[in-house]
């Protein structure tokens, strides 16, 4: 059947005056509601507001509009079943042949810092699910969009087929569909449970990206599911390895810790080095001088495009993966002789790409909680003297990488690089000696730097080793019963030390 009428109710409005238009020029009725049919009333395209089709008027603050059964009977009714239709037609139901719908920004809504409950209900769209599961329901004679990127594709359609759509792709629409409505309702419940703390089970779905060649070793099968590429967009390369993802999105948590031109480098996971300068040339010189062994195969990720100058200093190392968010046509071209190596652009800033919740498998479930990313201000000065300028720029530095370390961890910075890393070691004194011994081995003097520890020094003697390899401040949680030893420790050496009272142990 040629498409006549169309609901259109859309939140995120790109694209939808442009297609309303081309609908409207194939003659097409167009009812809409809200902010919807004020913009294309503004764009000089005639629209029914939705209190004219239903003849009720959109009540509780627009809670009520869309639930109405002039609605879900134009949408529901099977067209070509006698019964129906003259159910429908005493009913009065005009048949709805099209609807566009996208729902409230719930997700994006609850990624605010400040949401809080009562803003988040607010953004749970119960009209919209309803008309897309009619919608859905009824794809033998319903086309039901969800997604602004499958306008141009329907208006093709119609033009293939005079003004309608073909069952196969009203199919494909209508499953999709579902997944989205099962997916926004996943959202919410498992929200509602998390800030409501009520007993209730987790779920989760997510699409197919890709299936992988192996897992972590060769004899792992394995997947990539989610929005990956919506994150990120490969320029160049092999397909990405099942390590290489798990280093790109390491990568990209430590580098959305920094807003000033930064370099970073890592190896499974791990960072090897870090350093920032306006020039990114040097900001790689004092990320890749913490460590000159380890870069070797890694992953190195720059939160500004990479410029031909930087290009020609790192492709002097192998490397497997290097991020950024953009890459110059002279860097990109250099880069690319490079066949086993993959250039990754961050398609959205780092910050926006990282993930709002850790799930880890665990025998017998899944363990989840919220991932590592709460803004802090450590600024809780236990010791007698306060750290210089000069010292809380390096505490606050290495206070950024080392909750990027496995614990045990222990970092040893400057005010803008790292100078000693001590990763995932079961005592915390090695983790510091490995730290320092690092930094010996790639000659880099470790005198008044500042050393950040993950979680907090449980004796005195792993600050008393930082002291005594040149350290003069330091940045720990700070929470253990011999707090008062450790600060004692740091008094009589002259420390500076400063309690954060958060922990970033990274298991």
């Amino acid at each position: 059947m040629k498409i006549s009428r169309a609901l259109i109710s859309v939140s995120d409005k790109t694209g939808v005056a442009k297609f309303a238009r081309e609908l409207e020029r194939q003659g097409v009725d167009i009812i809409s509601t809200g902010g919807t049919a004020d913009l294309l009333r503004k764009e000089k395209i005639p629209v029914r507001d939705i209190s004219s089709f239903t003849a009720f008027p959109e009540v509780l603050e627009g809670r009520v509009k869309t639930l109405h059964p002039r609605v879900h009977g134009g949408l529901l009714y099977k067209r070509g079943n006698a019964k129906h239709e003259a159910e429908a037609k005493e009913c009065g139901f005009e048949p709805i042949d099209l609807v566009v719908v996208n729902l409230y920004p719930f997700e994006k809504t609850i990624q605010k810092p400040d949401v809080t409950l009562a803003e988040a209900i607010e953004n749970i769209d119960i009209g919209g699910p309803s008309m897309i599961r009619s919608a859905a329901k009824n794809y033998e004679s319903v086309t039901v969009v969800v997604d602004p990127a499958d306008y141009d594709s329907i208006l093709e359609n119609m033009r293939e087929n005079n003004g309608e759509t073909s069952l196969k792709l009203r199919e494909h629409l209508a499953i999709k569909a579902f997944i989205k409505t099962s997916d926004y309702d996943r959202t919410i419940g498992n929200y509602l449970n998390r800030e409501q703390i009520t007993e209730a089970s987790f779920s989760l779905s997510l699409p197919l990206v890709t299936k992988l060649r192996y897992g972590e070793n060769p004899h792992q099968n394995a997947a990539l599911y989610g929005d990956f590429e919506h994150q990120f967009e490969k320029l160049h390369g092999k397909e990405l390895s099942f390590n290489n993802i798990l280093d790109i999105s390491a990568a990209t948590n430590l580098i959305a810790e920094f807003s000033q031109p930064t370099v970073a480098i890592l190896k499974h996971t791990n960072p090897c080095g870090v350093g920032s300068d306006n020039d990114l040339r040097k900001a790689w010189e004092k990320a890749f001088a913490t460590d000159k062994q380890a870069p070797f195969g890694g992953i190195i990720v720059c939160n500004r495009a990479i410029t031909e100058e930087l290009a020609k200093t790192i492709s002097e190392i192998f490397s497997e993966v290097i991020i950024a968010p953009d890459f110059d046509t002279e860097a990109r071209a250099l880069l690319q002789k490079k066949k086993n190596l993959r250039l990754i652009r961050l398609a959205r800033s780092a910050a926006e790409a990282r993930p709002m919740v850790d799930i880890r498998s665990v025998c017998g479930g899944l363990l989840v909680q919220d991932s590592d990313i709460a803004s802090e201000n450590p600024e809780q000065i236990v010791t007698q003297r306060k750290p210089t300028k000069k010292e809380m720029d390096a505490l606050l530095f290495g206070w950024r990488v080392v909750k990027h370390v496995k614990s045990n961890a222990i970092v040893y910075a400057a005010s803008d690089r790292t100078l000693g890393i001590g990763a995932g070691q079961m005592s915390r004194v090695d983790a510091s000696r490995i730290a320092i011994w690092k930094a010996n081995e790639a000659g880099l003097s470790l005198k008044g730097s500042a050393v950040a520890s993950d979680a907090f020094f449980p004796f005195p003697d792993g600050l008393i080793a930082a002291a005594d390899a040149g350290a003069t401040c330091a940045i720990q949680p700070g929470g253990s019963v011999r707090d008062k030893e450790v600060i004692a420790a740091a008094d009589e050496r002259k420390m500076a030390m400063i309690f954060t009272g958060i922990r970033h142990f990274r298991h």
